[in-house]
């Protein structure tokens, strides 16, 4: 251990450094990255269409090349899947990201290359712990073990090809060097279980005397297996279980709504939250400083970043390069990737809080919003009222979702909120109330169009049985890491899904 300590230290001060350069000169490594993207992708069916060996700068590449979501790429990808290369990224591509995302098809399916294992997701798990280890010199975190939930994944066969579709965690799993399972709290054959309670299950069961010192993963998911590991040691906290437990790194969802509940589940004990941005397509943030929640753009994964400001998303759409964005504009990212991903559209929306260096704050998704009437009513908006409501009704939320309700002859329309309270409100007009005046303070448009009730009503609030969001995830075939509750939607289709259950389960 002493001997791992010691590469392991030699190896966060340089990485320290080099993270330190990127910070220093970003539209630099940017610019390299760029040329370097260009350079691999240009003897690629996907380069020789665009003529990558004639784009030189930016410029021409904003010029030729067209932006991309993931159904314009897919027809690419599927062939990729059955075993055509050169497609989108030079050699063999085997590896594939299952990802839920919001698209027309149940699930996409995102390239994993090689580059893009080693040069984005891995160096972003390296610089999380590089990151926390810096922060804190007197760390012990490799006295002991990580707990992390992954998913799973299986083969698909097309003729003489073989490829793999999964979740980027069950990827990075089953491709990790023999060293890195050793800091793993459970083993591979548990870790990559296909069914998800049983999973939970034997996980909870392999790890609850493991000297566990850190976990990673979607909140929700860990909430459930956390308080199953408490359940079968009959202890009330965590620190009881893992005394030496020092940091949560955590992603995939807000983290807001989940704060409290696991600050209920420590205790006494001080673990340190760090928030990381990665996803199928690739690893783009992490909170680098104690102390506040911005996050730090990771510029050296293999990721050529463009932005597009959302006041002119759907419309004649600008596009720009990380040197011309602005703070507190909220921009839909576009992605050039080491995975084959030219000028994708992520869907995701975020705000910068600085520009030197870059950090910033995620505020939601492209089509993850309410705005059926003019209110544009975001999830950072949702977040952060929700976190006033529950602070000053001494209340804990477990779960929520929210949709409109929209206008009929009787008159008005309003927002219909769905919460699962871990601490119920002793009056949820009042914590109702709230939550309205906290929107408005956060939304000038929400806050015009609930001028004396003229388009939006007050919130409607339903209060849900305790575990009705894992009754509806699992009836839905949505358990697991990779799935998460979606929190704002335009349409109704899944809040009345949950009042129907809820209904059934009531009667």
């Amino acid at each position: 251990m002493a001997l791992l300590d010691s590469i392991a230290s030699w190896w966060m001060r340089k990485r320290m450094h080099q993270i330190e350069l990127f910070m220093k000169y970003p539209h630099d490594v940017q610019e390299e990255w760029f040329k370097r993207l260009i350079e691999r992708g240009k003897d690629t069916q996907w380069g020789k269409k665009y003529d990558y060996a004639a784009i030189e700068n930016y410029t021409q590449f904003n010029n030729q090349v067209p932006l991309q979501d993931y159904e314009t790429l897919k027809p690419h990808i599927e062939k990729t899947r059955k075993g055509e290369q050169n497609i989108l990224w030079p050699g063999e591509v085997r590896w594939f990201a299952k990802s839920s995302g919001t698209t027309a098809d149940k699930s996409k399916f995102i390239p994993v290359t090689a580059e893009s294992l080693e040069e984005c997701h891995y160096n972003g798990g390296r610089d999380m712990l590089a990151i926390h280890c810096s922060n804190h010199p007197d760390t012990q975190l490799f006295t002991g073990k990580n707990l992390g939930l992954s998913g799973s994944y299986k083969a698909d066969h097309y003729f003489d090809h073989t490829s793999y579709n999964g979740d980027l965690s069950a990827i990075m799993i089953q491709n990790l060097p023999l060293w890195a399972e050793f800091l793993m709290a459970t083993d591979l054959s548990v870790a990559l279980i296909d069914e998800w309670e049983e999973k939970l299950e034997k996980i909870a069961r392999a790890t609850m005397n493991e000297n566990v010192t850190s976990i990673a993963g979607v909140p929700s998911w860990l909430l459930v297996l956390m308080k199953r590991v408490l359940e079968i040691k009959k202890e009330k906290y965590i620190e009881d279980v893992w005394p030496n437990l020092e940091v949560f790194f955590h992603g995939g969802v807000n983290f807001t709504p989940y704060r409290d509940q696991f600050k209920q589940l420590f205790n006494k004990r001080p673990v340190g939250f760090i928030e990381l941005y990665n996803a199928s397509e690739g690893f783009f943030g992490i909170q680098d400083q104690t102390g506040s929640d911005e996050l730090l753009l990771m510029l050296d994964y293999g990721i050529y970043y463009e932005f597009i400001p959302m006041d002119q998303w759907g419309k004649n759409e600008t596009v720009l390069p990380l040197s011309e964005v602005k703070k507190d504009k909220n921009y839909a990212i576009v992605i050039s990737t080491n995975a084959g991903l030219w000028r994708y559209k992520l869907g995701d929306t975020i705000k910068f809080t600085s520009l030197n260096p870059y950090r910033f704050k995620i505020t939601g998704r492209t089509k993850h919003f309410i705005n059926a009437f003019g209110e544009e009513l975001i999830i950072d908006n949702a977040e952060n009222a929700l976190k006033v409501a529950c602070e000053k009704t001494g209340t804990i939320i477990r779960e929520y979702t929210a949709a409109p309700a929209y206008m009929n002859e009787a008159g008005s329309g309003r927002h219909e909120w769905l919460i699962e309270f871990d601490q119920a409100p002793e009056n949820i007009d009042y914590f109702g109330e709230v939550l309205d005046n906290a929107l408005k303070s956060l939304n000038s448009d929400y806050e015009a169009k609930r001028y004396k009730n003229f388009i939006l009503k007050t919130p409607l609030i339903h209060i849900l049985p305790q575990g009705l969001f894992y009754q509806w995830m699992k009836q839905r075939d949505k358990l697991g890491a990779q799935n998460k509750v979606p929190r704002l939607s335009n349409d109704r289709q899944y809040i009345d899904e949950l009042l129907k259950l809820t209904h059934a389960k009531l009667s």
